[in-house]
């Protein structure tokens, strides 16, 4: 079963339920999902597990951004609301990669791209993102492979 028809059925579920906050975030999760398999020009039931992770992170880091704004902007309430969709899209994402984990993909991609200067940021970043591929947010690949060329 992929993800886009576990979370499918998730739905049902809440819609039983009567689970409105979660069948009002796996509604707007599946909207985000047929709208990525348009673009993609194949049905959303054909979306492969890694094409909707891409799309959960993506949805992910838009409730991050969000709750930060909602915040600085004193809106607690609207923060907290952002928080709870968080929570019931990260059930749906795999566990990221620890940092030690990372640490020691950077250091394979630093040997095969020859990176050892700062000027070699792009090489390295990009031989590093093939190697995490979506399994670690950017935000923390990007600050290990500074550190890691520091």
């Amino acid at each position: 079963m992929t993800l886009y028809e576990t979370m499918q059925a998730d739905l049902k579920d809440a819609m039983k339920a009567g689970d409105a906050a979660k069948r009002d975030v796996l509604r707007m999760v599946g909207s985000a999902l047929k709208n990525e398999a348009i673009e993609l020009r194949k049905p959303a039931t054909e979306l492969t597990d890694a094409e909707s992770v891409s799309v959960l992170r993506r949805l992910a880091k838009q409730r991050r951004e969000s709750v930060e704004s909602f915040r600085a902007g004193g809106r607690p309430d609207l923060a907290e609301h952002e928080e709870s969709e968080l929570v019931i899209i990260g059930a749906y994402l795999p566990a990221n990669l620890p940092d030690d984990e990372i640490r020691t993909l950077i250091a394979e991609a630093k040997a095969e791209t020859g990176a050892s200067t700062k000027a070699d940021f792009g090489k390295l970043m990009g031989a590093t993102a093939k190697k995490v591929a979506g399994r670690a947010d950017g935000n923390t690949v990007k600050k290990l492979v500074e550190e890691a060329l520091a």
